[in-house]
């Protein structure tokens, strides 16, 4: 498909059908994610793929540690500020309005949020960890590798939903992939096909104008 229709059609998929995605697939992916930029050619980016059989026994090992362990990084500012702190609460606002999930039911919203730790029902995931050493430029190198990969899953016709939430289960998801110390996790991506029944399906977040966050220097 043109850019610019990948770009529009791409978004945060939270409930995924039960259809396959092939490790070919997955791996053609990779393969032209791996053309994003990164300073000095680092490509700081380490990636551990899930499907099939791994992925159940992963969702299993999963709910079986569902104890609290120490996040990798702080996910948002401790202090957000407006207009980010508006922005992100509004999204959550129109989340959980297409759930039917009302501001008062903090059991509905624990479960929704629990969800995030099944992948959202999605077949295959890919986990992208960064080495300690490495600093914000190549945290910014793995975000654009992350776009790359998630705009060819759009044009190859799958659905993407990159997850900072599993940043809270750093020492579950390290063990079992058997990821090495020097290696920090930074987040997961499900992959598969969007639910179309699905109402949570049907987000699509605001985005601020360009005359909010460009200066035209004169």
């Amino acid at each position: 498909m043109e850019f610019s229709v990948a770009v529009k059609k791409r978004t945060s998929i939270r409930a995924f059908t039960n259809a396959p995605v092939s490790n070919a697939q997955i791996t053609t992916l990779l393969d032209t994610a791996a053309r994003a930029p990164s300073g000095g050619n680092v490509q700081p980016w380490r990636v551990f793929v899930l499907n099939d059989a791994v992925m159940e026994r992963f969702k299993q090992t999963v709910q079986d540690n569902a104890g609290q362990e120490q996040p990798s990084y702080a996910i948002y500012p401790e202090h957000l500020k407006d207009p980010y702190r508006t922005a992100r609460f509004e999204v959550g606002e129109m989340m959980y309005a297409l759930l039917d999930i009302p501001r008062d039911d903090r059991a509905g919203r624990f479960a929704r949020l629990a969800e995030n730790y099944q992948f959202f029902g999605a077949p295959a995931a890919i986990f992208c960890f960064v080495d300690r050493q490495m600093g914000p430029p190549q945290w910014s190198d793995l975000g654009m590798f992350l776009q790359t990969f998630m705009l060819a899953a759009t044009d190859a016709g799958l659905a993407t939903c990159a997850q900072e939430a599993w940043a809270m289960k750093p020492e579950t998801v390290a063990q079992f992939v058997g990821a090495p110390e020097d290696l920090m996790l930074f987040c997961g991506v499900a992959i598969g096909h969007a639910d179309a029944n699905a109402p949570v399906n049907a987000l699509i977040s605001k985005r601020f104008s360009v005359t909010e966050f460009t200066t035209f220097v004169s």
